[in-house]
């Protein structure tokens, strides 16, 4: 990848060393990325409709579980393609190929589908607490907000760490449900028949039932932002750039996810057949909701099952929740070249995952959240088309992929693949609409005004996403990085400050940050040390404060500039008011400092949360350089 072009999820690119390593070690080296990806193949989402669809029409949908994992396998290969070959994510790739008003078009698509999954794993957190330990569900709700917590700890740890706890978590899940199918005790030739096809086109209410599950099954196993992340996860291994570096690395990392995605279609196969196994052969066809699985699991098999059922509901949503926060960070920088720290990121997400899920609980009551997860899951399989088909057409370009362009027999498997999701989706989107004209005769109009423009302008976007590329091959632009691309610079003569400014916190930072200082300045520039009073009353009162706090800083910072000036330097103090990542730029700005050192107080995850990073909120506020000066 050349320097102009930014590196997807920067802080762990290349971080991960495949080299100077020989067989099963070289495969572990290259083992991780798909495991992040499959999860969001058994988050609750999944659970939702595997038991819906397993209660309803007992193991009938299991070929609908077969064929999406197949195309999973399929376009999740062809992302770590792009990834591997290109060096690009998919996000990247679109926003050179598209022009802006489409990109911020698919970002909004992307990040509605990153809601819609997180809602998901914000209801099924929430049930499965409640399952567990009586939590109210509107406090379950709201106690997934600190889950944030735990994915910056991981994120800080390393790619290696973060892959090894969702490895963790998938194992709990494996082994709850490898437990439970030996109580259920499932019927295997009415497994075996499951995986013949069946017809979800006639013309009935039990077959628009079925389709709308199955299109349900499909937006749950075939995740728009997963592909996305993928082709992002797989640069955090070090390859070498050569054509066998690369031959090498898309064949491990097609093991990889070989292994990850079988694993994670067993463990779906395995909540379907426990659903038709456990309630549809028992007569209970209609079980929605995920809390009723549970308890009808502990009047049918005892208290074992149940409780094994709600502690992988728990894993898969935990686990699933750090990898929705990382393709929100690829979309968001990749299509609209906005960069923001994860924790907010994160936050975001959730709190619109969350006041869905709170409405419904207060207005629908509880019963409703498994109908909300269903609906989330067919809003994910909607926006489906806006992913695959971009992906087809990078992965196909032979000019940009050389000799790494998928094979014509390949483009044919990935574009009927492509066309059945958006055909199905296509049909359910009529049924639907249709449905409620029928059904609310009275609201006609408002759905011809909103509804109807509405998704004919989605219809158009598809379109035009899927002939630009055909139109426009070859005008795709460099990729663009959030702070701008790196220009030649011609000019290295020495820049002389007049002005550089010194924070001064009192702490064994000064010595540091006015030796620094002095090394830029020497005695040709003048030093304006800057200390902020950050007292209740400071903040308050601001200058017309006389508080002890405030005349001892005062007294201090003065003794500073005596010492400096009793060395031959020019020097002076300032005191400022309130908040420091406000007073420091106010002052910086009233003195028409041209250059400005600060200490770093050395915070990292939970401080900066506690305390805030002052250097990083200074640092964009002035239009000066900065100098960052570590403690000793």
């Amino acid at each position: 990848m050349s320097p102009e072009q930014s590196r997807s999820l920067s802080n762990v690119h290349s971080t991960v060393t495949t080299e100077n390593k020989l067989g099963w070690r070289k495969l572990l080296a290259f083992l991780g990325p798909a495991y992040l990806v499959s999860v969001g193949y058994m988050d609750p989402g999944n659970w939702a409709t595997d038991i819906a669809g397993g209660s309803a029409f007992g193991y009938q949908l299991i070929w609908v579980l077969f064929v999406s994992n197949l195309i999973a396998l399929l376009l999740q290969s062809l992302a770590s393609r792009l990834g591997i070959v290109r060096g690009l994510d998919l996000a990247q790739v679109s926003k050179n190929t598209y022009p802006r008003v489409v990109n911020f078009c698919l970002y909004l698509l992307a990040q509605v589908a990153i809601i819609a999954c997180d809602l998901a794993e914000v209801i099924g957190m929430a049930i499965g607490l409640n399952l567990l330990f009586h939590l109210p569900l509107i406090w379950g709700v709201g106690l997934t907000l600190t889950d944030t917590v735990l994915m910056l700890f991981l994120m800080n740890r390393g790619m290696r760490k973060l892959e090894i706890f969702i490895m963790s978590m998938i194992f709990i899940i494996g082994m709850a449900y490898l437990v439970e199918m030996f109580i259920v005790k499932p019927d295997i030739i009415g497994i075996a028949k499951g995986f013949i096809p069946g017809n979800l086109f006639k013309n009935d209410a039990a077959s628009h039932e079925m389709l709308y599950i199955a299109i349900g099954i499909i937006g749950a196993t075939v995740m728009p932002h997963n592909l996305y992340l993928h082709s992002s996860l797989v640069q955090t291994r070090q390859i070498t750039r050569s054509d066998e570096g690369i031959r090498s690395s898309l064949r491990f990392n097609l093991f990889d996810t070989m292994i990850a995605l079988n694993l994670a279609f067993f463990v779906n196969a395995a909540i379907l057949i426990l659903a038709a196994g456990a309630f549809f052969t028992n007569g209970f066809f209609k079980v929605a909701e995920i809390q009723d699985a549970y308890k009808l699991l502990e009047h049918l098999f005892g208290s074992l099952a149940p409780v094994l059922f709600a502690i992988a509901l728990i894993a898969s949503g935990q686990s699933s929740t750090i990898t929705g926060t990382l393709a929100g960070q690829i979309i968001m920088e990749g299509h609209i070249n906005l960069r923001i720290e994860p924790w907010l990121r994160r936050l975001l997400t959730r709190l619109m995952a969350i006041v869905p899920a709170v409405f419904t609980i207060m207005y629908f009551g509880e019963n409703g959240l498994g109908n909300l997860i269903i609906l989330s899951q067919v809003i994910l399989s909607l926006q489906l088309g806006f992913a695959v088909i971009p992906l087809i057409h990078f992965t196909s370009d032979k000019n940009r992929m050389g000799k790494f362009a998928i094979k014509p027999y390949v483009q044919v498997l990935a574009w009927a693949c492509a066309a059945l999701i958006v055909l199905l989706n296509g049909k359910l989107v009529y049924d639907q609409i249709i449905g409620w004209i029928i059904e609310f005769p009275s609201a006609a109009i408002w759905l011809y005004v909103l509804v109807v423009p509405t998704t004919v302008a989605i219809a158009l976007l598809l379109l035009y996403v899927l002939l630009r590329p055909l139109l426009f091959k070859h005008r795709d632009q460099p990729s663009q990085v959030p702070h701008g691309l790196a220009t030649m610079i011609t000019d290295f003569s020495p820049i002389a400050y007049k002005k550089i400014g010194i924070t001064i916190d009192f702490s064994k930072n000064d010595k540091e940050c006015i030796r620094h200082a002095i090394m830029q300045g020497h005695k040709h520039a003048s030093y304006i040390l800057i200390h902020v009073v950050e007292t209740a009353a400071a903040r308050y009162y601001g200058m017309d404060v006389l508080d002890h706090e405030t005349q001892s800083d005062a007294d201090n910072l003065e003794m500073y500039v005596d010492s400096m000036k009793e060395k031959g330097y020019d020097a002076e103090g300032k005191i400022g008011f309130g908040q420091p990542a406000k007073a420091i730029p106010l002052i910086v700005n009233e003195e028409q400092i041209d250059f400005l050192v600060m200490g770093s107080h050395g915070h990292k995850v939970i401080k900066d949360l506690v305390f805030g990073t002052t250097v990083n909120s200074v640092r964009h506020r002035v239009n000066i350089p900065v100098l960052v000066v570590k403690p000793q």
